[in-house]
Order: structure tokens, then C-alpha cells, then sequence
């Protein structure tokens, strides 16, 4: 009989509910149901994993910052990001709840219209967008934000091919004290670019100013950067009146809300480290009514993406397969990947169980499904010990996942939505072979092969 191998022990000391300059620390969270519907019940409907949006949530938050921010300021116009999540479902509870799009490309431009947003409804911005999107976009009355002298140009050409004037906006970047600074869009403040930008538009037979926008950053924790970025576009809204005879009908102060989300490298939970969206609010609110008065109120339009859906979205997963590191290192394989969670690079995301879970927590880190050395969902969750079918439920989720994911080694999963009378519906099925390699197209010469 052979004499087996000796495995040196090893101790590895866990940190887990220890105690910290803010008390004890325990993670013992989970969930059985999201909006009333079980997790059973909507895996068995959808598959794992599996996207869940919460409808109720989106409404609730809609309506409590658009009512705070409409109660400060008399016009103001909401535009949902396309980009933060473009799903039909997910769109059309926002414009029936109001809100315009806000797109950054053709192809969402495209999008909006196929669900039914009139043309004079869509906000136009980015820093690319081909004549052809630009010739629609004015045809049928969008609000177009322009990024660059090139650009400019670019519609200055259509607009006269067209033999019309059009209404135009530009984008403004600045210094609002946060860094690093957001210049790589439109046109610079203290450097005089804008005005260079305004006194040309000034100059065209074809184009007209009529709105200013500016988005300062994203996930922004700061509400007085928003402060210092209304009073610079408002100064900058009566330089061009003052010398160009112009009428700055809107101002847009983009989006960059950031959502309760916890990023990466950061000590505090997002509850004290993350400002609510009141303080942005008031921040913006407050200094238009102080520098302007009535009679010149603009439309002010806002853009905010994440700020308003990410908390109504959770990744339903479930664990497949546990091994130990040789580290000491405890460590789960799921279902989902980061090739389906995109923001995975900064945040923490929160994590709960289907079930209550007996056990001493420790540190694990969690990888997804793919033949991928970088495919780590969570880096350091705080677990009890979980058996192979445990699902975990990790959020917010809502904001960019879903527009920012690939198909890679496996097919994307479906997204589902609990309306708002508990019903679980798909609003995107799971993929299929079809959709993978339905573009491709094999030359004849290639479709015959023996092994």
C-alpha cells in the first residue's frame, strides 16, 4: 500500500464580523422573492441566471425626483439615458411616466422612434453622429446637441442641403473642482472654445443657438460640482445673448447621478458614502433661482440614467461548483460571468442568499462560468457556507449591464420584469444559436469539410 501524500495544514485567519470604528459587521442577508414574485418561481419561468427588474421601483423613484426637483423649479423636463438601459420594457415605463429620450447614437435614435417617441421628443447627443443621422434628426424637429467645430460643419452642410435653418444646442465642458475633468466632450469654457463655437453658429445662414448642454461626469458624489456648472452655463447663457443676439431657450445639465451602489476601493457602505439625489437636486435647483429671475426661466432638461433605475434591478445566479485555493482562499463558481456584468471592473456589488444559511461567514471570492483567468464577479463577499444550487441575488443592477454586455462563450440570459401586480414577464428572452450566427454568412467554398 502506498503511503500518501503529506499536505502540509494550513490557518488562514478570516476578518469577517470583526469589529470596526462603526460596530460589528454582519452580512447575514437574504432574499426569497424580489417585488412579491419568488426567486423559484421566476427562475423556473426565465432560467438562472436571470435579470430582474423591479417596475414599481422605477415608477416610485421617478415620481419622488421628478416631484422634488418640479417643486424647486417650474420647468423642467426629465430624458431618459437610452445608453443606461435601452430595453423596450424598460423605455416605455419612462415615457409613460413622462420622460423624453435622451440618445447618443443612430442606432438609439432608431430605437426610440420603432417604440414610438416623436422625433421632437429625442435629445441627440454624442460626439458622433453621421450626416445621414443628422439630416433625420433635424427633419423631424430632435433636439440636437453638437460636440465639435467638425461637427458643426457637418451640420452647417446638411442644414443647407436641406435649405432650412435648424435649431441647435452645444456641449460645454468645464471646471467644476472635480478631477479628473470630463474634456474630452464639447466645447471648453475657460479656454474660450465655446465661445469661439457660439460666435460660428452666430455666423451661419444655416444654424441657429438655441440650447446649451453640459454632462460634467458620471457617478458623481459632489452636488456642489452641479452648483458650480449651472452658474458657468448661466454666464455663459447671457455672454451669447448679450453679443450674439441670441435666445438660449434650454439648458441641460446631462446626468452623472450616482446610485447606491458601492465602487470599488471605497471604506463606506454607499448608504453614508453616497449623497442622495435630493442634494444634487438642490444644488441645481437652488442656484438657478438665485442667479436667475422669472422672467428668464429656460427649460432645463436632466439626463440622469443610473441615479434613477439601478436600484430596481437584481442578477439572479446560481452557485454551481466550491473549491478551496491553495491559498486557504474559499471560492464559488456561478452561473454568470462578466461578460454579462460589465460594471463588475468598480463596484462591490451587494450580495444575498435564497434561503436563511447556518454558518460562520468568511471571505470568499466568486468567478463566473467562463475559461477566463479574469472572470471574478466578487472579489472579496462575505458568505456563509453554500451547497451547489444556492442562489445568489446581487445588486443593483439596473444601469448599464444589459447595454454593455457581450455574447461571449455563453449566450446572454433573459431579462425579466415583476410588474407592478407581481406578474413575472420576459422582457428579453434568453439567447440561441440564431441570434449568434444569424449575421454570418460562409462562403461557398468553405461549407464542405471531412475530419
Amino acid at each position: 500500500m502506498s503511503k500518501k501524500e503529506y499536505i502540509k495544514p494550513f490557518i488562514k485567519k478570516q476578518t469577517a464580523g470583526n469589529m470596526n470604528k462603526f460596530g460589528s459587521f454582519y452580512q447575514k442577508n437574504y432574499r426569497d422573492e424580489i417585488a412579491g414574485a419568488k426567486i423559484d418561481a421566476i427562475v423556473e419561468k426565465c432560467g438562472s441566471p436571470v435579470f430582474v427588474i423591479d417596475e414599481k421601483a422605477i415608477r416610485e423613484k421617478y415620481r419622488e425626483v421628478y416631484r422634488d426637483f418640479s417643486s424647486r423649479y417650474p420647468k423642467v423636463q426629465f430624458s431618459w439615458s437610452y445608453k443606461t438601459n435601452y430595453l423596450d420594457a424598460i423605455c416605455a415605463v419612462y415615457h409613460q411616466e413622462g420622460s423624453i429620450a435622451e440618445v447618443v447614437s443612430e442606432f438609439e435614435y432608431q430605437k426610440a422612434r420603432r417604440l414610438g417617441v416623436p422625433g421632437n421628443k429625442i435629445i441627440f447627443n454624442g460626439p458622433f453622429k453621421p450626416e445621414e443621422a443628422l439630416k433625420v434628426a433635424f427633419e423631424e424637429g430632435a433636439i440636437v446637441n453638437l460636440d465639435n467645430f467638425d461637427e458643426i460643419f457637418k451640420a452647417e452642410r446638411v442644414a443647407k442641403e436641406m435649405g432650412q435653418i435648424v435649431d441647435v444646442g452645444i456641449r460645454l465642458n468645464m471646471d467644476t473642482g472635480v478631477y479628473p475633468q470630463w474634456s474630452r466632450f464639447g466645447f471648453n469654457y475657460e479656454n474660450r472654445n465655446a465661445y469661439d463655437a457660439a460666435k460660428r453658429i452666430h455666423k451661419s445662414e444655416w444654424l441657429n443657438l438655441t440650447g446649451l448642454h453640459s454632462h460634467i461626469g458620471t457617478f458623481m458624489l459632489e452636488p456642489k460640482a452641479y452648483a458650480a456648472q449651472v452658474k458657468v452655463m448661466i454666464d455663459f447663457m447671457r455672454i451669447v445673448e448679450r453679443e450674439f443676439d441670441m435666445t438660449i431657450e434650454s439648458l441641460d445639465f446631462g446626468g452623472g447621478f450616482p446610485s447606491r451602489n458601492k465602487l470599488k476601493g471605497t471604506y463606506l457602505p454607499p448608504e453614508v458614502s453616497v449623497p442622495p439625489l435630493s442634494d444634487f437636486i438642490a444644488a441645481i435647483s437652488n442656484t438657478l433661482l438665485s442667479e436667475l429671475s422669472p422672467d428668464e426661466y429656460p427649460t432645463v432638461y436632466m439626463e440622469t440614467g443610473r441615479g434613477l433605475i439601478d436600484e430596481a434591478g437584481y442578477l439572479v445566479t446560481t452557485v454551481d461548483a466550491i473549491k478551496r485555493l491553495p491559498s486557504g482562499l474559499k471560492s464559488y463558481i456561478i452561473d454568470a460571468g462578466v461578460n454579462y456584468l460589465y460594471t463588475s471592473t468598480w463596484y462591490n456589488y451587494k450580495v444575498e442568499v435564497d434561503r436563511p444559511i447556518e454558518g460562520s461567514y468568511e471571505n470568499c471570492i466568486v468567478y463566473g462560468p467562463l475559461c477566463m483567468n479574469i472572470d471574478v464577479v466578487l472579489e472579496n463577499a462575505s458568505l456563509p457556507p453554500l451547497s451547489r444550487g444556492t442562489r445568489l441575488i446581487l445588486s443593483p443592477m439596473a444601469a448599464y449591464n444589459v447595454t454593455q454586455w457581450m455574447q461571449f462563450i455563453r449566450y446572454r440570459p433573459a431579462v425579466a420584469m415583476i410588474m407592478d401586480n407581481g406578474d413575472i414577464e420576459i422582457i428579453r428572452r434568453a439567447e440561441n444559436l440564431e441570434d449568434v450566427v444569424g449575421p454570418e454568412r460562409l462562403p461557398e467554398k468553405l461549407k464542405k469539410f471531412e475530419l
